[in-house]
């Protein structure tokens, strides 16, 4: 029950009305049985600024970041941590008596997946869809990993170049090289990991894909394919990918852990995972 004691959490994107994070999160909360509420706020870029001291005056405690303000909060923030540093982009942020800290729990949310395939990663290659912030958090966790060839594609040449050069003064031993969406059919046969860091297949366009089946066809058989995106839970790229032999990741297990992370941040106390992860799987079934 919502009082007048009730503390707020909450996630800004936009769109936002996609986001499941409020699922999980309140679920949480419930099982938790602490005087918290998680709200989902739709914020133009536009607002940003407007919003965020909107924040401050109503004493929100704490929120998430998604697309498109991952790097554009930034400036909005007193204080961020070395990984979001390294990173580049914030996901969580949360309340200080200075103003706003944030920090990055997508390289942990987007890692943890991955855990169960027990590879040696040290000679394998992750090609990468996309340039935002999504994009960051997945290259400093394949540096993590400790794969030394990561390759990011993108449509957008001067994007792609500020990207590359971007990563000169992280604390990351980040060496990622970008390139041309044209060069993916020549980039497909080599890589181990391909993750779709772009929005391109997200509902409502579920039946778009970023990588169309002529070119998904020279995957290599066995590959890992990784798409961030929740919503389907089996998205058109993953199903090319499927198609021809590729081991399939959807962006669940990454929202869980992610949020995970977040939600311990802000409560200073260990939360259910598994409750978090089984409200989503219910709430998709519903």
């Amino acid at each position: 029950m919502i009082k007048g004691t009730t503390k707020l959490l909450g996630v800004i994107g936009y769109p936002i009305e996609h986001s499941l994070s409020p699922v999980m999160h309140n679920a949480a909360i419930a099982h938790l049985g602490v005087d918290y509420v998680y709200l989902p706020f739709a914020i133009s870029p536009s607002d940003l600024k407007t919003a965020i001291a909107g924040f401050t005056a109503i004493g929100i405690q704490g929120f998430n970041v998604t697309i498109p303000h991952k790097q554009a909060i930034l400036p909005y923030l007193s204080e961020i941590t070395t990984l979001a540093q390294a990173v580049g982009a914030v996901n969580t942020v949360w309340c200080t008596h200075n103003g706003w800290s944030g920090t990055n729990t997508d390289v942990v949310g987007f890692l943890t997946p991955l855990q169960v395939y027990h590879q040696h990663w040290d000679d394998k290659v992750a090609v990468i869809l996309g340039y935002g912030g999504a994009a960051r958090a997945v290259v400093a966790g394949c540096v993590e990993l400790g794969i030394t060839e990561i390759y990011v594609v993108g449509r957008n040449p001067q994007k792609l170049e500020a990207f590359q050069h971007s990563w000169i003064t992280s604390p990351l031993a980040v060496s990622v090289k970008t390139c041309a969406w044209e060069q993916l059919s020549t980039l497909l046969p080599q890589a181990d990991l391909l993750v779709n860091a772009t929005p391109i297949g997200m509902y409502p366009h579920i039946e778009e894909s970023p990588v169309d089946g002529s070119v998904m066809d020279k995957i290599k058989l066995g590959a890992i394919a990784y798409d961030l995106i929740y919503i389907p839970r089996t998205t058109e790229f993953l199903n090319l990918a499927a198609a021809r032999g590729a081991m399939i990741l959807n962006g669940l297990p990454m929202l869980v852990h992610q949020g995970a992370a977040a939600l311990q941040l802000w409560l200073q106390q260990p939360v259910p995972i598994e409750i978090m992860r089984q409200s989503l799987q219910q709430h998709l079934e519903s």
